[in-house]
């Protein structure tokens, strides 16, 4: 519903809206698949212990406890709140400059979802990096300081990723993770706004036909 809003409307309360309503959908989606990214991320480590996706969740509960599965929660949504404000926000900010009218034109929606998600995954770098710290808590890391224990905390992730590599161990793999998420989210936009189109003109007929 915050995609049809008037254009009456301030589209500065308009793009406030947009990122309002992906933050919110972002708090409900991260407390749900927050574990399944620790499952991931630890499967994914160089010579992963884990044998399969069981095993590595039997093997984090039994030696961390279940609030491993949530250590990095808080670094998540502090991650991805903003990322799906500036998203949202950069998409449709996109859609006025190059589609005014807002017509279904599937280039349009492809070029806007993904220089909105390039923009929003360089900018969160930094705390995806620290995040997958506080999923990993990467042996070789914790080693090469020779830290004891677990990091836990977003302040302790910082300080940490500071300590390995200063400023630039911040912005580890940002290309790969703005090449990640250009087709993603271009991908994401132009079928949303398909189906829209879709179910809107179907709608539009049936009454017609009434």
């Amino acid at each position: 519903m915050w995609l049809m809003l008037s254009k009456k409307d301030c589209p500065f309360k308009m793009r406030i809206s947009h990122g309002t309503a992906g933050c919110v959908a972002t708090l409900l989606h991260d407390a749900a698949m927050n574990p399944a990214e620790v499952v991931k991320q630890r499967m994914q480590m160089f010579n992963s212990p884990y044998r399969s996706v069981l095993d590595c969740m039997r093997a984090v509960w039994q030696k961390e406890g279940p609030g491993a599965f949530y250590r990095s929660y808080t670094t998540q949504l502090t991650m991805n709140v903003p990322f799906q404000a500036l998203h949202f926000m950069a998409y449709e900010y996109l859609q006025e400059l190059l589609n005014p009218h807002r017509q279904y034109k599937p280039s349009t929606h492809m070029i806007s979802g993904a220089l909105a998600g390039a923009l929003a995954a360089a900018a969160t770098t930094p705390l995806d990096v620290c995040k997958t710290l506080l999923n990993t808590q990467e042996s070789l890391a914790l080693n090469s300081l020779n830290m004891n224990g677990h990091i836990s905390g977003l302040a302790h992730a910082f300080r940490t990723v500071y300590r390995l590599g200063g400023i630039p161990a911040y912005f580890k793999g940002v290309q790969a993770r703005v090449i990640y998420q250009m087709p993603s989210t271009a991908i994401s936009w132009s079928v949303y706004e398909f189906f829209k189109y879709f179910i809107t003109k179907h709608q539009h007929e049936k009454r017609k036909a009434l």
